[in-house]
């Protein structure tokens, strides 16, 4: 327990201790000003990926690309770069690295040119089996330009005997396994396509007569879309001169979209699968009230993912609703170097108690989630310094129990606090006077179904749960090799 307590003290300030996004993709047809629109979708999706962002064009003769580290508004927010992007089609991508280096050559969409012409593809998700491919690939003559597991897609697609561009695809789609949500532009055609499990969501939308592909709902408002419907797991849309057709080239599986979305990564203005994010935070929190409720004076969210349940919380609760945390929006990673000095300010960078709510009373914290748990005890430590008289943690997700393979960036198992401690012990590292989580059934209650099905769940709730609906190929040989050498290393 206390080398628990010791690496609470020491990590970085500046590390959220937060599952991390995956990516955010953006394609439009049939506009003049494609890339601008883009730019502006990838400014809305900027919450699912903040290392890199990029943009690729076609105007009828020829594709134009700009790709950079950082965030949007960086890459892509002068007239003159939007300029050298010309054409009627464009992709984007906003990039969280889950695989491979942030590094210029790992910026998508990556961009190839094929014997049927080029081809440019944007990639949200996760494969899992990418080594083994990958492998295979080189063996065969493969020469990679990036570390990132979409080019695994692009050398399928080169090596595809198939006969045009979406049979092509769907080849090189149907020998990975893993997550993806994907966009693709061709000299003709915007292709969207969504893995059989429809782990990570993608949406339609329409502006006058151009048809767009994108990650979240919010994309579509920031520039006057409309949403059209959600693209269904396992469903290929192809968009060109003749209008937009739906294909289903995979064999048909129990949809497993993933339940995370709805607690903390989507933006809460977005609607995913006809429910509002929202709303479904606020139901979140009024069913954490309901199984959780402790006597307080007040509740307060810990900013910016837990307000909409800690208003859920407060509603049901019938406890005063008060912001007594404060976020400093405006402290990055590099604002300074993390010195011994400055690493003992802890979460005031980012955090700050509003003492005038907190002072004197029980306060009632509402989180998303509990990570490696350093955060959450230097959050308790801020209110109690503030006057706090007793602190009591309440999280909108069940337990982090297990690592995610399907794009959200999530420490090894052993790393996470709730898969090597009960709920009395992590409150007692975090140091809260109690601390409770949604259970998983009640998850699935706020979000419109009775229960969790433990044999057709509806989502995918494997970092909860352990029951990982596609095949970890590349985890398992891994874990294999680990334990090969284990049992060399004992036998030496």
């Amino acid at each position: 327990m206390d080398a628990v307590l010791e690496a609470v003290a020491t990590t970085n300030p500046f590390d959220d201790d937060k599952l991390h996004e995956e990516c955010g993709v953006f394609g439009i047809y049939g506009h003049d000003d494609a890339s601008a629109h883009v730019a502006l979708g990838l400014h809305a999706l900027q919450h699912r990926g903040q290392a890199a962002a990029g943009v690729v064009s076609f105007d009828g003769a020829g594709f134009h690309s700009h790709r950079g580290l950082g965030h949007v508004a960086d890459n892509f927010g002068d007239e003159e770069t939007i300029k050298k992007l010309p054409g009627y089609a464009a992709i984007g991508h906003n990039r969280y690295a889950t695989t491979g280096d942030v590094l210029l050559r790992n910026v998508q969409p990556l961009y190839a040119d094929f014997a049927f012409g080029g081809l440019a593809v944007a990639h949200n998700g996760n494969l899992t089996n990418a080594v083994a491919v990958r492998k295979d690939l080189v063996r065969q003559g493969s020469l990679f330009q990036s570390t990132t597991d979409t080019e695994i897609i692009v050398h399928l697609i080169a090596r595809s005997h198939a006969g045009n561009v979406i049979d092509r695809i769907t080849d090189a789609l149907r020998k990975v396994e893993g997550a993806y949500s994907l966009v693709a532009l061709t000299q003709k055609k915007l292709i969207g396509v969504r893995d059989p499990f429809g782990v990570r969501p993608l949406v339609l939308g329409r502006l006058g007569d151009a048809w767009i592909l994108t990650s979240e709902t919010c994309a579509l408002d920031i520039i006057g879309a409309e949403l059209v419907r959600d693209i269904e797991p396992g469903e290929m849309v192809v968009v060109d001169g003749d209008g937009l057709r739906s294909l289903r080239p995979f064999d048909q599986v129990p949809p497993r979209p993933c339940v995370f979305e709805y607690i903390y990564f989507a933006r809460p203005d977005s609607v995913i699968e006809g429910r509002s994010v929202y709303d479904a935070r606020k139901r979140i929190g009024v069913e954490l009230s309901r199984e959780s409720g402790v006597e307080a004076d007040v509740v307060v969210p810990v900013p910016d993912s837990g307000v909409p349940a800690a208003i859920g919380y407060a509603g049901a609760a019938g406890i005063p609703f008060e912001l007594g945390i404060i976020r400093n929006h405006y402290v990055g990673r590099t604002f300074i170097e993390p010195t011994d000095s400055i690493r003992n300010l802890g979460v005031k960078l980012k955090h700050n108690a509003n003492r005038v709510h907190i002072e004197g009373k029980r306060v009632i914290l509402v989180d998303d989630s509990i990570v490696r748990g350093t955060t959450s005890r230097k959050i308790v430590e801020m209110v109690r310094a503030a006057g706090a008289r007793e602190v009591h943690m309440r999280i909108s997700s069940p337990p982090t129990t297990h690592s995610c393979f399907y794009g959200i960036d999530t420490p090894d198992r052993e790393k996470l606090l709730a898969a090597r401690y009960d709920t009395a012990e992590m409150a007692k590292i975090i140091g809260a006077d109690s601390l409770a989580f949604i259970s998983i059934d009640g998850l699935y209650r706020a979000l419109g179904v009775a229960g969790r099905d433990p044999v057709r769940p509806g989502f995918c709730d494997a970092c909860f749960t352990g029951d990982y609906p596609i095949g970890l190929i590349d985890h398992a040989a891994a874990e294999r090799a680990r334990g090969i050498h284990l049992v060399e290393a004992v036998a030496g």
